[in-house]
């Protein structure tokens, strides 16, 4: 049976870095890279999508849009999450208008935090705009926080 605790302490210590599949740099701190350390041991970190899913939606609720008080999975901005065969996850997701000042940092921000969820293997953002953005999109928390409720 494999000591995931010093296989993770083993990938923590580690000063070297790795990569996903698509080619972004790890850092041996991270989840990925613990990821990676577990299976080169060769065990599993094996969570149900369901629970993998969950894990995603907590992380993506860390980001927030710089000008509304709102994560963007609340604000309606996260219009889908397929996990993939692989755990490699693609997220679908839009922005409150096609000229969105954030557009240029929201999706990477979306990309990078659930790259690092344990159970992950990489991550890629889509943007689109159909459908179009509108507040009925919002969680109900996020309408009475913005006041529309």
């Amino acid at each position: 049976m494999l000591d995931f605790q010093t296989i993770l302490q083993d990938a923590a210590s580690d000063k070297g870095s790795g990569s996903t599949p698509s080619g972004h740099r790890v850092e041996a701190s991270s989840a990925l890279a613990a990821n990676q350390a577990i299976q080169a041991a060769g065990g599993e970190y094996e969570l149900s999508d369901a629970e993998l899913e969950s894990k995603i939606v907590e992380a993506i609720k860390t980001v927030y849009d710089p000008e509304i008080p709102v994560n963007v999975y609340d604000l309606g901005l996260i219009y889908g999450i397929t996990i993939n065969p692989d755990r490699t996850v693609t997220i679908s997701m839009t922005l409150t208008t096609p000229n969105c000042p954030a557009a240029g940092f929201l999706p990477g921000q979306v990309e990078q935090r659930v790259r690092h969820v344990q159970g992950v293997e990489d991550a890629l953002v889509d943007i689109t705009f159909e459908p179009p953005f509108t507040p009925d999109m919002m969680s109900d928390e996020a309408k009475l926080e913005l006041g529309f409720l």
